[in-house]
């Protein structure tokens, strides 16, 4: 396996772990619809930049469009709207962690829709550790404290589509054998085509253009929705959407992290080790602990 994508595997995980305070700060004057938006249009204009300067040709054709649109929805615009919405509810630590989920749920599409393999009994053993994790992250045994449960739903549906999004990729994006950068920025476009009509009748919150708040979203826009889907498709075309969706164990440390740091946000002490249990049931799921076993 290629080892080229290992730089572009840990930039993206930073750069998604700080997306959740950068989505907290964007929310102060901008609505779900508006930081979602926002942050897919100043992405494209970044990648129909840089695809120009690598001379990388758009996609052609309606069939490679829409096959990019269906990208879009189910890595752009539906989550994004949905991260944006839950973290009007919960704290971006908490939206952090349940991103972790994302290897789990692209098993789950993997095994279920876009099933090339039968059912193993450690990916099954896998699951149930896995959703043994997201009650732990929860809590399910306890009051949601400051977080909502409409949030947590929210949460869950977002990350289902990430899920989606990956075996997707695999199977009717990545043979496609068009660059990274063109395919990011073709994704990016029909993302931001399809959000325009809702930021229109709803993409401001407030008038408070808070000057942090503004330099959260840039960021978020160049580099999270921007280079971070490069990187993707990078890592994804590399090693495998199995692998590709694990960025997702980077993202939630950083998240906790930045959001302790930053916004002062309390972290239970049943979040991470959910979060740990999460990681580990995703890892049985695909066999690695086995590989590893085998390799000591």
């Amino acid at each position: 396996m290629k080892k080229s994508w290992l730089p572009a595997y840990l930039a993206l995980g930073f750069v998604w772990g700080c997306s959740f305070i950068f989505i907290e700060l964007g929310l102060v004057f901008l609505s779900p619809f508006g930081v979602t938006f926002v942050r897919c249009a100043l992405g494209a204009i970044t990648l129909i930049i840089f695809a120009k300067a690598r001379k990388a040709e758009l996609p052609k054709g309606k069939s490679i469009w829409k096959k990019l649109w269906v990208v879009a929805m189910l890595l752009n615009v539906v989550p994004g709207v949905l991260f944006a919405f839950a973290q009007q509810y919960i704290t971006s630590a908490l939206a952090g962690i349940i991103n972790a989920t994302t290897p789990l749920m692209t098993l789950i599409f993997m095994l279920l829709i876009f099933r090339e393999e039968k059912i193993k009994r450690e990916q099954v053993y896998g699951l149930l550790i896995g959703a043994l994790g997201v009650m732990t992250v929860v809590g399910v045994w306890k009051e949601l404290g400051g977080n909502q449960l409409i949030g947590v739903i929210a949460l869950l549906i977002a990350v289902s589509c990430y899920g989606a999004s990956y075996p997707y990729s695999t199977r009717n994006v990545i043979p496609l054998g068009l660059k990274p950068e063109a395919l990011a920025t073709g994704q990016l476009l029909m993302a931001t085509m399809t959000l325009l009509p809702f930021f229109i009748f709803d993409g401001f919150s407030s008038n408070n253009y808070a000057t942090k708040s503004i330099i959260a979203m840039l960021c978020l826009g160049i580099f999270g929705s921007g280079f971070a889907y490069i990187w993707n498709f990078s890592v994804t075309a590399a090693a495998g959407s199995a692998i590709g969706s694990t960025v997702t164990y980077i993202t939630p440390v950083v998240a906790v992290i930045v959001g302790w740091l930053y916004l002062n946000e309390e972290i239970a002490w049943h979040e991470p080790v959910g979060a740990l249990v999460v990681i580990i049931g995703a890892l049985l799921s695909q066999g690695r602990l086995n590989r590893w076993a085998k390799i000591k």
